[in-house]
């Protein structure tokens, strides 16, 4: 017997927490369409709709973990290790949160002008929640194992890409910036960019140790 075919056999057959997990990496997928396109638009009364639409879908997340939490004090059996899917559950709420907190705090500061590299960390953000999205489908069957990691890989690597931009704009906003007032806008909404970054890169870390605990 190959090592899917074990897999497959030691994850229970689960009717309630998976649909939950993939509902909730869905949901954490549009909400990061959404902040790429935030970055993209120039019109405000279009940002403030786009910003109005993030906060609902954080709203939404927050449902999802609630279920999750949820199940999982009612639930004697569960598919994988109780820590693990609290971790996870509380990981995925987390890049929703950081990112609405990310529009919300675009909103309110209005910067007079957007760096380039907000863009750039939207757009990894995008890439890796996608990549979060396609391990929680492959984690239900473990089916193919290998495929997991190598979307594990792949975020780990998107997060590196995203502190090299990161400490990139940190460097041209102190250079370049003279205003004060702008330079404290623009670092604060950098930091929660680069915070939901580093959030899929938990997610990553925690979906491996899922894996291995399985083996």
């Amino acid at each position: 017997m190959n090592i899917s075919k074990i897999f497959q056999i030691l994850v229970p057959k689960d009717k309630k927490f998976f649909p939950l997990f993939e509902a909730s990496a869905e949901n954490m997928v549009k909400t990061a369409v959404l902040l790429n396109k935030l970055f993209l638009i120039s019109d405000m009364a279009e940002k403030d709709q786009i910003i109005k639409k993030i906060k609902d879908h954080e709203k939404i997340g927050d449902e999802y973990t609630h279920n999750i939490f949820d199940e999982l004090n009612k639930t004697f059996i569960t598919p994988f290790d109780r820590e693990d899917i609290y971790m996870l559950n509380s990981s995925m709420d987390d890049v929703v949160d950081y990112i609405n907190g990310c529009a919300v705090k675009l909103k309110l500061s209005n910067p007079r002008d957007i760096p380039a590299e907000f863009l750039e960390l939207s757009e990894l953000i995008l890439q890796g929640a996608r990549e979060i999205k396609l391990t929680i489908e492959e984690l239900k069957n473990i089916k193919n194992p290998q495929k997991i990691k190598k979307s594990c890989i792949r975020i780990n690597e998107i997060e590196n890409q995203a502190d090299d931009i990161y400490h990139s704009a940190l460097t041209n906003l102190y250079q370049n910036e003279k205003d004060a007032i702008e330079l404290i806008k623009k670092i604060d909404i950098l930091q929660n960019l680069e915070e939901a970054t580093d959030k899929t890169e938990d997610i990553a870390d925690i979906i491996k140790s899922i894996i291995v605990k399985m083996a």
